[in-house]
């Protein structure tokens, strides 16, 4: 079964053709500067055969037909139809209290994804603008939605309920969602693989570092608690959003500079993080550099980090009342073993022993505690297209059994 997972964005459009019952990709790629002047398609076969394309791509519908166009491409493609595609399976990050799970896509699905645009003005209408798309390129072909926030719609209202007026919640629908859920999902899935045990037996932490970061806590297979809340600022230190902070100072500084709404989140979405205290990069590899050169505020940038991802870690394993693994996923999380060192540093207490020579391997996935550790550490690759598509064929089977 062939299924195209899509991620569509403000100005790019990313993808995968999955031959999903061997859990291999057959092409994959990305359309970036949708809708402005020089537009690209990279594709990349499985062989390792790879196209760049320029043209004027002026919206989502022109990027899919361009995608379309090179995966049945008689040089560069994979397919020779249209319909050796089965499913289409679309990444859509917010699901709010509307979609507990991944759901065929019809009109009351498309209005539910509608309805939240108000809660993810940045994400949802991109998402959509996607699968209109298909609908023009690939009519007959069914369509799943697959939301970043289902993942975590089994936790507790204790962990998703802020200390604000309840009546806020009640009418604004103003909780915790928490985000990444299929990468979570996924590395937590491997893990237990890993382990060869059961999910539904095993405490897992999963933290997924990239320009983007949140840590999830999950309880036999269940998300009991995420870092990640009402919106994806909220929670651990990022490329360039502030994380946790105290809600009064963003106050105080739109009074004391006199920033509107759209320039305050200006300031904590784009401006803060790494990037906004080293006064560098949002990239973690550029602020390890500068760190290793003496750079002090890029020194002080890493620890912020590093610490604030040990304290989630330590809190979710008092919610969790115990650990079987941590595992590290994303590009920092996959990468970087200087930051998986100083956030596994002095854990021994928590049964964890950490390997530093398996840690600076070079191997994708690994351990990197030793044997005798009461908690494993893993580096896992995420792999959220994969989930993607697992999900869209079991919806697809599904549906087709009614």
């Amino acid at each position: 079964m062939n299924i195209l997972v899509l991620n569509c964005g403000s100005s790019s459009v990313k993808y995968q053709l999955i031959e999903v019952d061997k859990k291999t990709f057959l092409a994959k790629g990305s359309v970036d500067r949708v809708g402005m002047s020089g537009a690209v398609l990279t594709n990349t076969r499985s062989d390792g055969d790879e196209i760049k394309i320029t043209g004027d791509i002026l919206d989502h519908t022109t990027a899919i037909e361009y995608i379309l166009a090179v995966l049945l491409s008689k040089n560069h493609g994979v397919i020779t139809s249209k319909s050796e595609i089965h499913a289409v399976g679309h990444r859509v990050v917010h699901g709010g209290e509307t979609f507990t799970g991944s759901v065929l896509i019809d009109d009351s699905v498309i209005k539910g994804i509608r309805d939240n645009f108000e809660i993810a003005p940045l994400h949802n209408p991109h998402n959509l603008r996607g699968i209109n798309a298909c609908q023009v390129h690939l009519p007959n072909i069914p369509q799943v939605g697959v939301f970043d926030t289902a993942f975590h719609h089994d936790m507790p209202p204790h962990a998703y309920i802020y200390g604000i007026p309840y009546s806020l919640y009640s009418q604004y629908k103003i909780r915790r969602y928490g985000f990444h859920g299929t990468s979570h999902a996924y590395v937590a899935h491997r893990a237990s693989e890993l382990l060869k045990k059961d999910l539904k037996k095993l405490k897992v932490i999963t933290c997924h570092l990239g320009n983007g970061c949140s840590i999830a806590a999950i309880d036999k297979g269940i998300s009991i608690d995420t870092s990640m809340g009402f919106t994806p600022l909220e929670g651990l230190l990022m490329g360039t959003r502030s994380g946790d902070i105290d809600v009064s100072i963003i106050l105080y500084v739109m009074a004391k500079e006199g920033l509107n709404y759209s320039e305050a989140n200006t300031l904590l979405n784009k401006h803060s993080g790494l990037q906004g205290i080293s006064g560098v990069s949002s990239d973690m590899r550029e602020v390890i550099t500068e760190m290793n050169e003496g750079n002090k505020k890029a020194k002080l940038a890493f620890d912020i980090f590093c610490y604030r991802v040990k304290k989630y870690v330590g809190s979710y394993i008092a919610a969790l009342g115990g650990l079987d693994a941590l595992v590290f996923t994303g590009g920092i999380g996959e990468n970087s073993p200087d930051v998986r060192k100083a956030i596994c540093d002095n854990l021994e207490y928590l049964g964890i022993e950490f390997d530093k020579t398996a840690n600076n391997n070079k191997d994708k996935e690994k351990a990197i505690t030793t044997a005798k550790s009461k908690a494993v550490v893993y580096v896992i690759p995420t792999n959220e297209e994969l989930m993607i598509a697992l999900e869209t064929k079991e919806i697809v089977k599904n549906t087709k059994k009614k």
